[in-house]
């Protein structure tokens, strides 16, 4: 599934949050969204956990 159609539905389930729950549903519904979107790409392997851990000068020290 190419990434414009992936885009394409989380922008209707948004559209859908907002029109019919409001802002409130919307927030809610792109929070999730977000969430599982970290999580997916943790289960893919694609973002390692230490990722959000690190300071600054760990990560200067990783580049070539």
């Amino acid at each position: 599934m190419s990434m414009a159609v992936v885009g394409m539905i989380a922008g209707m389930a948004l559209g859908f949050a907002g029109y019919f729950g409001g802002f409130g549903a919307f927030l809610l519904v792109a929070a999730l969204g977000a969430i599982g979107f970290v999580v997916g790409r943790f289960l893919e392997g694609d973002l390692d956990f230490g990722d959000f851990f690190r300071t600054r000068d760990d990560r200067r020290d990783r580049r070539p």
